[in-house]
C-alpha cells in the first residue's frame, strides 16, 4: 500500500524523533510529509512505534491511503518528484 504520512508535532524534541523515525519508512517529500510503500503488517508496526513518540493531546499524525490509480494523478509542483518504492526500508 501506499500510505502519505503528514505530521504536526508541537515539542521540538518530538519533531526530531518522529522525523528520523519516518526515515526509516519512506521518503521525505516535503519537510512533515513522507511517502511510504509498505504492507499492512509493516504499516501497524510503524503506527506503534510513531504513537510512542508523541504526546496524543498536543501532536497529530495523518495517513492517507492512496490506491494505484490515485497514486497515478500524483502531480508536483516545484522542486521534488513522485517517488516509488519497491520495498520497505525497515524490516
Amino acid at each position: 500500500m501506499f500510505v502519505v504520512v503528514a505530521y504536526d508535532i508541537s515539542d521540538e524534541k518530538r519533531l526530531r524523533r518522529v522525523a528520523k523515525e519516518m526515515e526509516n519508512w519512506g521518503e521525505r517529500v516535503q519537510k512533515s510529509v513522507f511517502e511510504c510503500e509498505m504492507g499492512e503488517k509493516d504499516f501497524r508496526r510503524m503506527r506503534r512505534r510513531l504513537r510512542k513518540l508523541i504526546n496524543m493531546k498536543e501532536d497529530s499524525i495523518r495517513y492517507y491511503f492512496l490506491c494505484r490509480t490515485c497514486r497515478g494523478k500524483i502531480e508536483v509542483d516545484g522542486r521534488g518528484k513522485y517517488y516509488e518504492r519497491e520495498e520497505t526500508l525497515v524490516l
